[in-house]
């Protein structure tokens, strides 16, 4: 009897890992195009800082990361379970705070007040005492774990969306695991991508012609891919913001609809392309608009721009 019930849970629990297995590369499908955007907003976000910083930054912004889906995940499961016409207003409010923050980005890159408006990676290199890189660093810090909260969030949300209808004990444990391969994998690529020069560098001192060639190609593609992230980071605030606008009102989802009708249905590539540029002439809009209507509210202390 004993054995009878030991093989039913043995069951039961491969039953509950193959539905697990299944449902998170469902899910992992679905949250592909916001894990690229994390990716692009992390490392734009991480980047700018001194040498020897780089990596305590990226690790300092992954334990953030890990905070994050330790609240997230528990409240999305939470309000799923009781409150689930609550989850798209928070998107939506996370999304417009993604558009205002890349319409800010898009106006500090292109202030001539110097004075006011330099880049925080500018302030970094500037920065004479170690009070004062402390203070610049957590600024930073803050700035890239606010922003990896709203895409957690997307991302948690998208991940809960694919196991919709299944039991609570699988929606927990898919989530889960999304939000622990997603934080591990992004914040791993992150410190490679901000390391490349150092081991364009390293490979460059070989005794190996070949390896030499490819150290120099590190050292010289480095700095051009660390400008083109920060460039797919901004345009992926539009993106993910302008996305969840167009899924979460009716009439912009209508209009995007409208948009991909008939002949343009039948091509995969237009459609993609079309409801890019929906999502990022959606994000602009708004971002635009909310930066206007913040221009008539108080300044905040100049000290909180380094967060941008």
């Amino acid at each position: 009897m004993a054995m009878t019930g030991l093989l039913v849970l043995l069951d039961d629990i491969t039953a509950l890992l193959d539905d697990v297995a299944i449902f998170s590369k469902v899910a992992a499908k679905k949250a592909a195009g916001v894990l690229g955007d994390d990716l692009a907003l992390n490392a734009e976000q991480v980047s700018g800082v001194k040498a020897d910083r780089e990596l305590p930054v990226v690790w300092a912004v992954a334990k953030g990361s890990f905070l994050n889906k330790l609240i997230l995940v528990p409240l999305a499961l939470a309000i799923s379970a009781f409150i689930p016409w609550l989850i798209q207003p928070l998107l939506m409010a996370g999304g417009l705070y993604l558009c205002f923050e890349g319409v800010e980005k898009i106006l500090h890159s292109f202030s001539n007040n110097n004075a006011e408006k330099h880049t925080l990676s500018q302030h970094l290199q500037q920065a004479k005492t170690a009070d004062e890189l402390v203070i610049l660093e957590k600024g930073k810090i803050r700035g890239a774990i606010r922003t990896d909260f709203v895409l957690s969030a997307e991302i948690i949300v998208i991940a809960l969306g694919a196991v919709a209808g299944q039991s609570l004990l699988t929606q927990s444990l898919v989530v889960s695991l999304i939000a622990l391969v997603v934080t591990v994998g992004v914040y791993a690529l992150v410190g490679l991508i901000v390391r490349l020069d150092d081991i364009g560098l390293h490979l460059h001192q070989s005794s190996k012609k070949f390896i030499q060639r490819l150290g120099m190609v590190i050292l010289k593609g480095a700095p051009m891919l660390i400008r083109f992230l920060s460039v797919v980071g901004t345009i992926a605030m539009f993106l993910v913001g302008g996305g969840i606008f167009v899924h979460g009102l009716p009439v912009l989802h209508h209009v995007a609809d409208l948009a991909v009708s008939g002949d343009i249905a039948k091509l995969p590539l237009m459609t993609s392309l079309i409801n890019t540029g929906v999502s990022l002439i959606v994000g602009l809009t708004i971002g635009g608009i909310a930066v206007w209507i913040a221009s008539f509210l108080p300044k905040k202390a100049q000290s909180n721009e380094v967060g941008h």
